[in-house]
Formats: C-alpha cells, structure tokens, sequence
C-alpha cells in the first residue's frame, strides 16, 4: 500500500455526494462535451425550422387523410384485431360432435 500510496494524493474527494453542495467535483468541460453540445443546437433549430415551415398547410393535412379512407382502414383494422383475440361462436352441435359414434339408434342384436 505504501507504494501506491503517493499516487492518491492528488485526487482528494469531496466530503457527501460527489456532485451536490458546497464543496462539489466540478467536472471540466471537454472539447467532446462542446462538439456535442453543438450538434444537439444545431439538430434542435432544424427541428424548429421544419415546424415552422410545413411541408402542407394546416387546410392540407386536415383532409389529405379522408380521401385515402385511413381512419376508416383503421378502425377495420382494430375491429377485426379485437375480434381475434376473442374466442368464435360455438354452437351445441360443434361442442357435443366428438360424441357422434354412429346414426342408428336402433339395438343389433348379436352386436355383443
């Protein structure tokens, strides 16, 4: 321990949390943490650019969907979605068809 002990000497930490009060670790800022930074700016003001400019009008986009029926598609779509998960009509005969063995009801005899 002695050995590496002079290494330790110049990274004294503060008391409590690391980043939190008084006597805080301020992290020093990299030229990544600029790089990035920059790039975060200049994705946000394209992003507010394109919501600024649209590409159709207000009048546009509330009708370009109803002469393609989409919300009509959708809603066959979540009806018959719905409809899956539920289980099919069964009628009595289907539930008591394992049962049939014959038609006749009559008694062979010499059958046993």
């Amino acid at each position: 321990m002695r050995l590496t002990l002079p290494f330790f000497f110049g990274m004294k930490l503060p008391n409590g949390h690391l980043f939190r009060g008084k006597r805080r670790l301020v992290k020093r800022v990299s030229h990544r943490a600029i790089e990035t930074l920059k790039k975060d700016m200049q994705r946000e003001e394209q992003n507010l650019f394109y919501l600024r400019h649209p590409y159709l009008t207000r009048e546009q986009s509330a009708g370009h969907s109803k002469a393609l029926n989409k919300h009509q598609k959708w809603v066959n779509q979540f009806i018959t979605a719905a409809n899956d998960k539920f289980s099919k009509h069964k009628t009595l005969r289907d539930e008591l068809e394992h049962l049939k063995i014959g038609e006749d009801w009559d008694f062979k005899a010499g059958a046993y």
